[in-house]
């Protein structure tokens, strides 16, 4: 079985990222998003609910990046210290 031609150029890492991206959506609509829209009845109230969710998809998806770029720039300092 072969992948089709626009997947075999796509590297190991991208599918990878793709799929833990789509696991963390599926996380958070499943563990934020969907109790939030079911513990209120009126329209006005799961719209401010799924707005507010969504403020916190953006808070969680900022402090990834942030932490990410912290890795990144202290990398030779981490290793430094990994390694003793």
């Amino acid at each position: 079985m072969s992948l089709p031609l626009a997947l075999q150029k796509v590297g190991d890492e991208y599918l990878l990222f793709g799929i833990a991206g789509l696991i963390s959506l599926a996380a958070f609509v499943s563990l934020i998003l969907v109790p939030a829209l079911s513990a209120y009845g009126r329209i006005w109230e799961k719209a401010a609910a799924g707005l507010l969710s969504m403020v916190v998809l953006a808070a969680l998806v900022v402090t990834g990046v942030i932490i990410g770029l912290m890795v990144v720039y202290y990398y030779p300092d981490i290793v430094r210290l990994v390694e003793g």
